[in-house]
């Protein structure tokens, strides 16, 4: 139980914790990295640590059924699908975007699960968030008219239930660092509708752990910090947690969003290249191949500074690769690589 609540237990913890020697060599820095990417469950992801309190809560509130909400691609929906799939409830998922006009990446692992993706296309009158809630009521209507109880999670199971799962995380890393030389380093972590940032940054103010915690987002925010600050009352509120924060206490950088959410962007796909040629790890085109093109600006502009010790949290998302919009620029790219005899 943490802070008064209690989980459903699926994960294997705690995710492994590994030094890469080639990059740190390349870079000066001593990089680690928080393999979160190897959770189970229909290829894992970060938002397995939210799911497991998220599904304790649906179940003690007698839910039949998970609903929520993402891109058409989104990593969050095939986990929320999974988690139900797994403890005998129906899963589900209401998208405002255009079909990608093929059934891949993660549309084609919510298939495999039998799980429903329902899909508003924009229509050129109405906002994305008014498309969002009224395929969102429309959906809902269909299933409770069949008779089943609804649980609801948000966009990224970013609420404040769900940041358990990486108040619980910080602690796990704060645990695997301990005595390792690593005491003092920065934790950087991909910032989307930040859950993950938060559920981090909530440990380790209040467990006084010894981290800085830097995000990195991979969205567009008008005003970030207060965004952050608002949703950190939200779950100060709801934990009874003690120690407060103001915006300016939020290391939050938003440089690197490359303009949009889930855009193709050459020096994100060179960023992931590089990674996959040194230490034989897959970062996404959307979360962590973004939010390690930063990492690398940053070492190289002295943001990061030489011979700092860093934890780059991966958070998942390899299905994406297989988008079409991002799988078409990857093959022109490394098509080279294939030579036929």
């Amino acid at each position: 139980m943490l802070l008064g609540y209690e989980k459903e237990r699926f994960l294997h913890l705690p995710t492994p914790l590994e030094y890469l020697p080639g990059i740190s060599k390349d870079l000066g820095v001593e990089l680690y990295i928080k393999r979160d990417d190897l959770t189970p469950l229909a290829m894992g992801g970060n938002k397995l640590r939210k799911l497991e309190y998220l599904l304790k809560d649906a179940q003690q509130s007698g839910a039949t059924m998970l609903l929520t909400v993402g891109g058409v691609q989104t990593n969050h929906g095939r986990l929320t699908c999974a988690v139900a799939r797994k403890y005998g409830l129906k899963g589900a998922i209401v998208s405002v975007g255009e079909y990608p006009g093929e059934l891949s990446a993660n549309l084609l692992l919510d298939g495999m699960m039998s799980s429903d993706v329902w899909i508003k296309r924009p229509d050129g009158v109405h906002t994305e968030d008014e498309l969002m809630n009224s395929a969102l009521s429309q959906v809902t209507a269909h299933y409770e008219s069949q008779g089943e109880k609804i649980y609801f999670i948000p966009m990224g199971g970013s609420n404040e239930i769900g940041a358990l799962g990486y108040y619980e995380c910080a602690m796990e890393i704060a645990s695997q660092i301990k005595g390792s030389g690593l005491e003092g380093c920065r934790l950087v972590s991909t910032v989307g509708s930040m859950g993950t940032y938060m559920g981090l940054f909530a440990g380790i103010l209040n467990e006084n752990l010894p981290m800085h915690l830097t995000g990195i987002s991979i969205l567009l925010y008008d005003d970030i910090r207060q965004h952050a600050a608002d949703y950190y009352k939200k779950v100060r509120e709801k934990f009874n947690l003690k120690a407060e924060a103001s915006p300016a206490d939020f290391d939050l950088v938003t440089d690197y969003d490359r303009g949009a959410y889930n855009n193709p962007c050459k020096e994100v796909r060179d960023a992931m290249y590089y990674m996959a040629e040194r230490e034989a790890i897959i970062l996404d085109p959307c979360y962590t191949g973004k939010a390690f093109a930063g990492l690398l600006e940053m070492v190289k502009s002295g943001r990061i500074k030489q011979g700092e010790k860093v934890v780059f949290l991966h958070t998942g998302g390899a299905p994406g690769i297989n988008t079409p919009h991002h799988r078409i620029e990857i093959e022109k790219e490394r098509e080279r690589f294939v030579h036929q005899i």
